[in-house]
């Protein structure tokens, strides 16, 4: 049996696998443990010592620590004050640009972003605090949902990015590079997004009424500070070299706590509610990689990665044909899988194909991880989408209607980055040159 039948089998039983609810984690090592005992003859013995020796190597990797740090981090930020006295030293900054408040949304998913690494966490405590306030004053729902539901997806680009930490590890490159290189571009896409609010805005003034915007202030600047401070000391020793991903992870998370003990906010209450948030996301996140670690095993073992770049190889496709090929199947797995999912699934077959093409893997990266983050806005497993749903009100299908603006313009940004790659490769070429 070739390749592609092999391939399209084991496609189909973990698909089947999916639709009966069975999780990830589950799902992968039983499609491949019955694909190696299949094609290729396993006995059980052999099975458990496969298993057990990837497992062992895969979870001991010191680079994994990072995941369960920094999630622990968002999870500090999350359950303090820190974020509300952010928008509080926003609101004045923005409330007086074409679109006012609107622009906390972008903004404010931004900065969070470069705290805590995912997306939904972006989405939700963004949203917590911005869609009650912006009802009310009545900015346009359609606007504010579509706004934020675009924004929130930079938790996945801007550093530090736990899908970033996961491609680093199965692609086996630089993560504080991989960091580097998805700054510029989520920047570049924020800005993208705060631009298309103000013409909108300018365009017609009352999808932003500028009634009570308050006065920038000293005292509501310097609500910005610990924030700031934050992303400073987690970014800075990162790209200073003063610690690797992982270390600057628990810096993270000792800034966090110290930031809400200055804040007379830090208690026993708050550690154990952020640790028992945390250990369940960390756990997935972990078991996911671990089973991905496996799936890799058995795809080498079958030779699949090698013998689909021969047949793509064979296509004779450009380097643009590929990423456009690419593109479009990666936004129809975002229909599906959530972004962990793809990013594991889909790596020991797509990185030889990128590899043999002549692209670079860190700009790959940052191209998968904006992939990923289109997913997030597309139904019916666009997370995002549901989180926006669930704390708006608004039915699902508004809010994805809502999201198509930012969406095409993220595309906008997929399509900048591949015109102008250096966009992703500067900063990492003059910060580890």
């Amino acid at each position: 049996m070739d390749a592609g039948s092999i391939s399209l089998l084991v496609l189909l039983l973990l698909v089947g696998y999916l639709a009966t609810g069975t999780v990830i984690f589950v799902s992968i090592i039983c499609v491949s443990l019955i694909s190696l005992a299949a094609f290729l003859d396993f006995d059980a013995h052999r099975l458990g010592a496969t298993l057990t020796r990837i497992m062992i190597r895969s979870s001991s990797s010191w680079e994994l620590s990072a995941i369960p740090l920094f999630v622990w981090m968002g999870e500090i930020v999350f359950r303090s004050s820190l974020i509300s006295k952010m928008f509080r030293g926003l609101s004045p900054v923005v409330g007086r640009l074409p679109g006012g408040l609107l622009h906390t949304n972008v903004i404010g998913c931004a900065l969070f972003a470069a705290v805590s690494g995912s997306s939904a966490a972006t989405t939700a405590t963004v949203g917590k605090i911005t869609l009650g306030e912006l009802r009310d004053r009545g900015y346009d729902e359609r606007l504010s949902v579509g706004s934020l539901a675009g924004a929130g997806t930079l938790g996945l680009l801007i550093p530090p990015s736990i899908v970033m930490i996961i491609y680093g590890l199965l692609a086996n490159v630089s993560i504080i590079q991989l960091f580097a290189a998805g700054l510029l571009p989520g920047f570049l896409i924020a800005t993208i997004y705060s631009g298309y609010v103000a013409a909108r805005c300018i365009v017609k003034p009352q999808l932003a009424p500028r009634d009570g915007v308050p006065e920038v202030s000293g005292r509501a600047i310097l609500d910005l500070w610990p924030i700031v401070v934050l992303i400073i000391v987690v970014l800075g020793s990162i790209y200073t070299g003063w610690a690797t991903p992982s270390e600057s992870a628990a810096i993270g998370v000792a800034t966090a706590l110290a930031l809400t003990a200055i804040h007379g906010e830090l208690s026993f209450k708050l550690i154990r509610e952020s640790l028992i948030a945390a250990v369940p996301i960390s756990c997935m996140i972990c078991s996911i990689l671990v089973a991905a670690a496996f799936l890799s095993t058995a795809m080498g073992f079958l030779h699949i990665p090698q013998d689909i770049a021969r047949l793509i190889g064979g296509l004779n496709l450009s380097a643009a044909q590929l990423l456009l090929l690419l593109a479009v199947f990666y936004v129809l797995l975002g229909l599906l899988l959530d972004g962990i999912s793809i990013t594991v699934m889909t790596l020991p077959i797509i990185l030889p194909l990128i590899l043999a093409a002549g692209i670079d893997p860190i700009w790959f990266g940052v191209f998968l991880v904006i992939m990923v983050e289109l997913g997030q806005m597309t139904p019916p497993v666009g997370f995002n989408l549901f989180i926006l749903q669930g704390m708006s009100g608004v039915p699902i299908l508004r809010v994805a209607s809502a999201a198509l603006p930012f969406f095409a313009l993220m595309c906008l940004g997929v399509l900048l980055l591949t015109l102008f790659p250096d966009i992703a490769l500067w900063l990492p070429s003059v910060l580890f040159q």
